[in-house]
């Protein structure tokens, strides 16, 4: 299929997942909008692309992992697995409600679907590193992919991650990093600069690839394709825009973890469906 056709079959779904994040996170009253917008493109190319998946069967030995490791942006993952099928759509409405599967931080007990428990920022690469030194061991080649956040690599644990993955050189390890800017108290830079970002990955023996615009389809498709030529460890910076999608939340901290109320959702799901 060409990248064109490609782009073409995947943005509608993409446009009805982030229909779905702001429907489930308005019916919960609580959640974090504007980290599940900015992954959208991210988390839509892998799981109806690039992941190796096996319908119905979260245990499948030779699936893909993902990790999303910024935990808080599941719903975008919760609707990507509603649009596959794997949980009935209906459920997304039961987001953080007691006893629900779709808790606002992915639960692998209640859900199978999600590899790790997450959210307690920073962890997340390190679980998918051992997942992907597991698979040398174990003689089964699947593939790992993390999504990390920008305000999480100020956390150190991300840091010590890069560090064993630049000397133990999982060829199967992809990390990719929602580069939106803004984290829950403000803009990144001004909280802790994290720059030059691309610079430090590569010190750490990374294979990096930059994306000017990680909320084009098209680049994340090439990027994610990229990775199965070459070894890794790999690193995708996307640089996207935080509440993607939906004007009043882009590049607002105050929606990293607000809910839209009636009118706000109302006004937010006619810009997504007039412009995807």
């Amino acid at each position: 299929m060409s990248d064109t056709a490609e782009v073409a079959r995947l943005k509608p779904i993409i446009k009805r997942m982030r229909l779905d994040v702001i429907r489930m996170i308005t019916e919960a009253g609580s959640g974090h909008p504007g980290g599940s917008l900015s992954a959208a493109e991210i988390v839509g190319a892998l799981f109806f692309h690039t992941l190796k998946r096996k319908p119905h069967d979260p245990t499948w030995p030779e699936r893909d992992r993902f990790i999303i490791s910024k935990g808080h942006a599941v719903p975008i993952v919760y609707a990507a697995l509603a649009e596959a099928g794997d949980i009935p759509a209906a459920e997304l409405m039961t987001l953080r409600k007691l006893g629900s599967r779709l808790q606002g931080h992915p639960d692998r007990i209640a859900l199978p679907w999600v590899e790790a428990a997450t959210g307690s920022l920073g962890q997340g690469l390190s679980i998918a590193l051992g997942m992907a030194l597991a698979s040398h061991v174990e003689g089964n080649p699947y593939r790992v992919f993390c999504l990390i956040g920008d305000g999480e690599s100020e956390a150190g644990q991300i840091w010590e991650a890069a560090m064993a993955a630049g000397k133990y050189k999982p060829a199967n390890l992809v990390a990719i990093l929602d580069y939106n800017k803004v984290q829950l108290d403000g803009p990144v830079r001004e909280i802790m600069d994290l720059e030059p970002l691309a610079d430090k990955w590569r010190s750490f023996n990374w294979q990096v690839r930059v994306l000017a615009d990680g909320n084009d389809l098209a680049q994340v498709l090439d990027a994610l394709d990229e990775t199965a030529k070459t070894a890794g460890p790999h690193m995708i910076i996307a640089n996207t825009v935080k509440g993607k999608g939906v004007s009043f939340m882009e590049g607002k901290a105050a929606w990293h973890g607000k809910a839209p109320n009636k009118e706000e959702a109302e006004k937010a799901i006619r810009e997504i469906e007039a412009h995807g």
